[in-house]
């Protein structure tokens, strides 16, 4: 055994070298390799919230040897976020989690996203039919069928501040004029509508926002020789104004305008409908309020709209800072 223990120490430092040389040598063909690469977002979100325009990519930084480095792709790696705890808010910060299948690969967490969530809701809307009369031709009934009920109700899953804001409803557009006396259509496109026109139906959510129903069939009935009058509505003064320090800056109606029909004197003078006045005593912030149309004698609704939808943007007085008072020579 003196082949082994004379000169050890040269021995073990000649064995240490060679492997250090060995390491130097592996690594130098194999090397420490950091890479990058976007994926797709994945989310985690509670039952009751929705994001908004939620960003669908992040980017992953990852790290390992370069031989198993060459073999990570979008599809072996992973990013969520987690909402499962987040609350309705503007700006809110999320956290986001990435993870790879491939052994011996080191993943970096991407920084945070910032989001705005809303409440999630579910309504139902009433689809209407939106149809205009040909010359000669008067609507009598326009009705929507789905699932064999009259009228056609939808139910909207998606972010309660669409339909608070935007007064979201639902209608098949008829868009040639009537004037034949009865027009039956299956299964027509439902589209959806906002105070303010068409809604923008590539509005990304997270869950996705849907309808149940997505097509409605409708009836359409009309006479010829009668007359009818489109009026617009309009909001009376409220019977009691918002609470010391409020006031109204906006008021919007929902519909902004009705059809009616009858008797022909009646129509030539119907040129308004001025809706019930309302108690905005205890309010201090936006109202939506539903009234009764007071039609005028003589006349009824055409397409059967019996109520409007008022809603008053209510804010804070400005405050006022008094000027300081000059002081006394």
């Amino acid at each position: 055994m003196s082949w082994l223990t004379d000169d050890w120490r040269l021995k073990l430092l000649a064995l240490s070298l060679a492997i250090v040389l060995l390491a130097a040598v592996a690594f130098s063909q194999n090397p420490p390799t950091t890479r990058a690469l976007t994926i797709g977002l994945n989310y985690d979100t509670a039952s009751d919230i929705v994001i908004l325009n939620p960003p669908s990519q992040t980017t992953v930084t990852f790290s390992g040897l370069a031989d198993v480095i060459s073999t990570v792709t979008p599809a072996n790696l992973t990013a969520t976020v987690d909402a499962s705890h987040a609350k309705p808010g503007n700006g809110v910060r999320l956290n986001v989690t990435a993870g790879s299948s491939v052994q011996g690969v080191s993943v970096s967490s991407p920084p945070q996203i910032v989001v705005n969530i809303d409440a999630r809701a579910i309504f139902a809307m009433t689809v209407q039919v939106n149809a205009h009369e040909g010359s000669g031709y008067h609507i009598t009934q326009a009705e929507t069928t789905c699932a064999g009920v009259t009228p056609c109700v939808i139910h909207f899953d998606g972010p309660q501040s669409w339909e608070d804001a935007a007064g979201l409803h639902a209608a098949v557009v008829y868009a040639a004029p009537v004037n034949v006396t009865h027009i039956r259509q299956n299964s027509q496109p439902i589209t959806l509508l906002t105070n303010n026109g068409p809604f923008d139906t590539g509005r990304k959510t997270q869950p996705t926002w849907t309808l149940d129903v997505s097509s409605a069939d409708i009836d359409i009935q009309a006479v010829a020789g009668v007359t009818s009058n489109t009026v617009p509505l309009v909001a009376d003064t409220p019977a009691q104004p918002p609470p010391p320090g409020y006031q109204i800056t906006g008021v919007s109606i929902s519909p902004a305008t009705v059809i009616i029909t009858g008797d022909p004197a009646a129509l030539a003078k119907a040129q308004r409908i001025i809706l019930p006045r309302v108690d905005l005593s205890g309010a201090t912030a936006t109202v939506t309020k539903q009234v009764n149309i007071p039609f005028p004698a003589g006349t009824s609704p055409l397409n059967g709209v019996q109520t409007a939808t008022i809603t008053y943007t209510i804010q804070k007085n400005p405050q006022v800072v008094a000027s300081p008072s000059p002081s006394p020579s």
